[in-house]
């Protein structure tokens, strides 16, 4: 178990401790969630840049590492979904097509095929994380005394259900239209990877 691994089994066990302080209704408990989900992305960050390094690249890290960011993403969003902030159907979109593609990426290895990260899908992790950590920001201002007293015109503006809304429903598109894109452009080795005679 080298330690990129041990730090995906944490980022894994740091997301359910995230959502129950995140969702305590606690001001403190929610600014602490946030550090937590800050130190759980940096884990992702930290592991990866580990593994390339020293060359600590497992079958194991290969399929979890991936699965674990999906786990923490979903986690998040459906927090906010249990807020009320978000609708549910985008997050199972989101949800769907994230845990859809990191399969079919384990099963390609899994076979000893290529199934490539496109540079469309690290630009929709991006919006996808950028959008999250706005959500959990402005969340836990709002839920702060000292940062929401003397701003509440501002955090009216800021978190503004159809802003809000609107910029969730692009972050689906995008992230359903990646999905879509993804498997098109690979779907020969999807084919090939379930012909039972390759």
């Amino acid at each position: 178990m080298v330690l990129p691994n041990q730090l995906t089994i944490l980022r894994i066990i740091l997301t359910p401790v995230f959502l129950v302080l995140f969702l305590s209704g606690n001001p403190l408990l929610k600014q602490i969630s946030l550090g937590v989900y800050i130190i759980a992305a940096l884990t992702d960050w930290y592991d990866g840049w580990l593994a390339r390094k020293f060359n600590y690249i497992t079958a194991w890290g290969k399929f979890w590492d991936p699965l674990a960011d999906k786990i923490l993403t979903s986690a998040a969003f459906l927090g906010f979904v249990i807020l009320g902030i978000i609708p549910l159907w985008m997050v199972i979109i989101i949800a769907a097509r994230d845990f859809l593609v990191t399969g079919f990426r384990a099963y390609a290895d899994y076979r000893g095929r290529s199934f490539p990260t496109s540079y469309y899908a690290k630009w929709k992790t991006f919006i996808q994380m950028a959008f999250l950590y706005y959500l959990l920001i402005v969340n836990v201002g709002q839920n702060t005394a000292q940062i929401y007293s003397g701003n509440e015109k501002l955090f009216t503006i800021l978190t503004n259900r159809v802003f809000i809304y609107y910029a969730m429903l692009f972050v689906t598109i995008i992230t359903f239209h990646s999905g879509i894109t993804y498997l098109y452009k690979n779907r020969k080795l999807i084919v090939e990877m379930f012909n039972r005679e390759n």
